[in-house]
């Protein structure tokens, strides 16, 4: 299945059903919902897991599907496991079918649980995001403290490529640097959330057959070795 973007298509190999939300839908997730994506399953890398500083992952999931914004300090907690996960996957990540393939959602958190309550529930259904988690609509911070919550949650079920939001001059011009600042009072949420974006990969391969990016490709790059060969870990450079 592909969310995101308009209209329908098919994909040899894949199950397409095509959904374009709109941005002005009110949708919240149900309390079975929540339960559901909390829950543990059979590729969890975090089970109820409390680390030094007293966080608990599914406590924080619970609150990331109320859209509720979470302390600064369970936000570091988060982006420090996220690295560590994002930091042992390559470039060019493998991805088995089925999986739910999803465009921008750009801080439209509504929308982002509708995708989750047509598509299904991590880790019942794999999910590919192809980018540009924030900035333009409200709610980046939950957005994009969710998406990564799931992945250190279930790494394997979850995901997440760098879109050309996903960067540092980007996010000051169009909304997020702004509104982690107006929730937070400093920028220091920020700046945690652009240090692990420099650690998302940078294109998929579904099952062997399927090319998935955010958008285009440098004329200089002419195989999948050439983006392997990469160094990803850095701002994106502007042209």
């Amino acid at each position: 299945e592909m969310f995101g973007g308009g209209g329908r298509s098919s994909l040899p190999g894949l199950q397409l059903d095509v959904s374009d939300p709109s941005p002005e839908a009110s949708v919240t997730a149900s309390p079975k919902a929540h339960s559901a994506m909390a829950a543990g399953g059979s590729t969890t890398a975090v089970r109820g897991d409390v680390g030094a500083a007293g966080m608990d992952v599914d406590e924080h999931i619970a609150k990331l599907f109320r859209c509720e914004t979470i302390p600064e300090t369970a936000i570091r907690w988060i982006c420090d496991k996220a690295r560590e996960v994002l930091t042992d996957e390559p470039n060019v990540v493998s991805v088995q079918a089925p999986v739910t393939v999803c465009g921008d959602i750009h801080g439209q958190f509504n929308d982002m649980i509708e995708l989750f309550q047509i598509g299904g529930v991590v880790p019942d259904t794999n999910y590919l995001f192809l980018g540009d988690y924030v900035d333009r609509g409200l709610h980046s911070v939950e957005v994009v403290t969710l998406l990564l919550a799931l992945k250190v949650k279930h790494p394997q079920r979850i995901t997440m490529l760098r879109g050309n939001h996903e960067s540092r001059q980007i996010t000051q011009v169009y909304g997020f640097y702004d509104e982690v600042l107006k929730k937070y009072g400093n920028v220091n949420v920020w700046k945690m959330f652009t240090d692990v974006f420099d650690y998302l990969p940078l294109a998929a391969v579904i099952g062997g057959t399927h090319f998935c990016l955010h958008g285009g490709l440098s004329p200089s790059l002419d195989t999948i070795d050439h983006i392997h060969d990469l160094e990803r870990v850095h701002e994106v450079p502007m042209m």
